[in-house]
């Protein structure tokens, strides 16, 4: 059985998440998705506000029929190493230290690691900027 893990915040759920689950379930038979935890979100995206609790993310995929398993990270560098998988599916987007980290890791350990292109037309912050408009 091949194995896929993707990671990410998933928060204000749309449906380019769903759309790169969908895609990264193509590559392997079984699709895991790892949610960052709420307390960590902020080293990454300082920025960041934060809609769902990790909890409550992590409820709204594990209701997704193509996703078969859901686990929680902090550091995406730091959790490839605890994960039983054959292939990393990742977004274009996601370049920083530690999906660098994360792509040698998978490189020098014979993981395969795909990105997948985003959804055109749809990004959490273009939902967050519409919110904050209409309230």
């Amino acid at each position: 059985m091949k194995k896929v893990v993707t990671v990410g915040v998933f928060d204000y759920f749309h449906l380019g998440h769903l759309r790169l689950f969908e895609n990264a379930k193509k590559l392997g038979d079984y699709l895991i998705v790892a949610v960052q935890d709420s307390s960590c979100i902020l080293k990454t995206k300082p920025d960041a506000n934060v809609l769902y609790s990790t909890e409550q993310r992590i409820d709204i995929i594990k209701a997704l029929r193509v996703v078969d398993e859901v686990i929680v990270y902090q550091d995406v560098d730091k959790i490839l190493p605890q994960i039983d998988f054959d292939v990393f599916a990742i977004g274009g987007d996601q370049l920083h230290k530690g999906f660098q980290n994360a792509v040698k890791w998978c490189e020098e350990n014979g993981k395969e690691v795909i990105r997948l292109p985003r959804t055109a037309n749809i990004c959490s912050s273009q939902i967050k900027t519409r919110l904050s408009a209409i309230g």
